[in-house]
Parts: C-alpha cells; structure tokens; sequence
C-alpha cells in the first residue's frame, strides 16, 4: 500500500459529493415542475374551427427524472460502501507510519480532507508547546519528504 490509496480516498469522496450533488438538483427540478399550458389550432367539441388552450402536468419528464434520481440513488449507495473499504485501508496505511505527527498530518489531510493551511492550524492547536511551529509549506514538504522516502 501507498500514497496511492490515499489519493483514491479523497477522489472518491469528491465522486460521491458530485452524485449527491447532482441528485439534490434533479430533485429540485421535479418539485419546480408545474401545470404547462401550450395551445393549438384545431375543431373545438362544438365543431368550430379555432385555437385551444391545453393544460396539464408533464409525467414523461417528471418519470424520466425520477428514475434517474433512483439511479443516482443506487449508484450513490455503491460507491459509499467503496468509501468505506477505501477508508478501512487509509486507516490501517497510516497506522502503518512511524511517526505520531505524520500520522496525525495525514489523517488531517487525506481523511479530514482540510487544506495545509488547515492542517498546520490543526497541528498547531495540537502541539501548543512546540519550539517550532507548524506551517502550510512545512506540512506539505513534510508529506513530500515521506512520500519520497518510500
């Protein structure tokens, strides 16, 4: 195992966050829709000849997005259950490191997801009484230095 399990965890999570996502916007597309109108030229019930008004709900399309809403919905179970083996293996990959500090980078960055920036306030806040404090470069160059040890 390698850096490479961390990268997938942290692209699946964006995965599954452009699933939901895209979800939430079909869904609010279905409560948006509406009686449509439209009107046509043709013989009225009367036998006259002129333009009537129709008036009704659109079901293909409200149909059409319901299914793919349950499609995004099956697929979105799928890849939560991927995450979460890939979150077992990230997990058990960084126990696997010596160092407490880098352990506890890494899970600020490849599970929490923060930013360095992030990450060394993180640190900083864990580590009050170090002589040296935690910066955005050091912690990426810190995960380079590691990542190039290997």
């Amino acid at each position: 195992m390698d850096k490479e399990i961390l990268v997938q965890y942290c692209e699946m999570k964006g995965e599954i966050k452009d699933i939901r996502r895209r979800k939430e916007k079909l869904e609010k597309e279905i409560k948006g829709l509406s009686i449509v109108s439209d009107s046509v030229k043709g013989t009225r019930s009367d036998g006259t000849y002129g333009s009537i008004k129709i008036t009704g709900y659109p079901t293909p399309e409200y149909y059409r997005k319901k299914a793919a809403i349950e499609k995004l919905q099956k697929m979105l179970g799928t890849k939560e259950a991927e995450l979460f083996e890939l979150t077992v293996q990230a997990e058990e990959y960084i126990e696997t490191i010596p160092k407490s500090e880098v352990r506890t980078m890494f899970r600020l960055y490849y599970i929490d997801g923060l930013p360095w920036w992030k990450v060394a306030q993180a640190m900083n806040k864990m580590f009050p009484k170090r002589r040296v404090k935690f910066t955005e470069d050091g912690c990426r160059m810190r995960n380079n230095r590691f990542f190039g040890e290997i």
